[in-house]
């Protein structure tokens, strides 16, 4: 399962990085990262299960949403709206029909992750993308399926991650530190850890 998944985890990559550079604000991003990044997550995901299970296809999605905005927001600086907005939907349909009994916590993370990101962002916007909030509802939704201590990790985690990335690249983020790949990285690795 590993090597198909890693083959068509090139070629989401791949047409990712194409559907970045179409978007109204595109986003260029060198050829190799979107692919490299999308095979390595799903065969890692192909390794760590032995058959498909329903939660497969929300780390499917989560990994190929993943690597699109942190290429973005590490290169660019910005989350876009496109994808942000199109998360929802996407891991809406997929935790329901992912056979979990956690709708419910996953609607109400969802709603904890965004207004507690929103509030930060309006009581310090300097700290914190107005893109950053955007995305955070639908990684709730997904930590909020897995457990209500996802949720609680997942900020500890994230902002240790956005600290490391500031700390290894002082000279690339003077103002603000883009704090979507951690965010992101914590989500997926909640997620993958109930999934093994």
């Amino acid at each position: 399962m590993a090597p198909t998944l890693l083959l068509t985890g090139l070629l989401a990559g791949s047409l990712g990085r194409l559907l970045l550079r179409r978007l109204s604000r595109g986003a260029e991003v060198r050829p190799g990262w979107c692919e490299a990044g999308c095979g390595v997550l799903w065969a890692l995901l192909g390794l760590s299960v032995d058959k498909p299970t329903l939660w497969l296809p929300v780390m499917l999605a989560l990994s190929w949403f993943a690597v699109l905005l942190t290429a973005t927001d590490l290169l660019h600086n910005r989350l876009p709206d496109a994808l942000t907005f199109a998360a929802y939907p996407v891991f809406a349909l997929l935790i329901a029909l992912s056979g979990t009994s956690a709708l419910l916590r996953a609607s109400v993370g969802a709603a904890l992750f965004f207004c507690l990101h929103a509030t930060v962002h309006y009581v310090a916007p300097h700290a914190m993308g107005g893109g950053d909030v955007k995305l955070s509802g639908s990684l709730g939704a997904i930590l909020g399926a897995v457990s209500w201590p996802a949720l609680v990790i997942a900020l500890a985690l994230a902002a240790v991650i956005t600290l490391g990335l500031r700390a290894v690249s002082l000279s690339r983020w003077r103002d603000r530190v883009p704090h979507g790949p951690g965010l992101l990285a914590a989500t997926w690795i909640l997620a993958f850890l109930p999934g093994m």
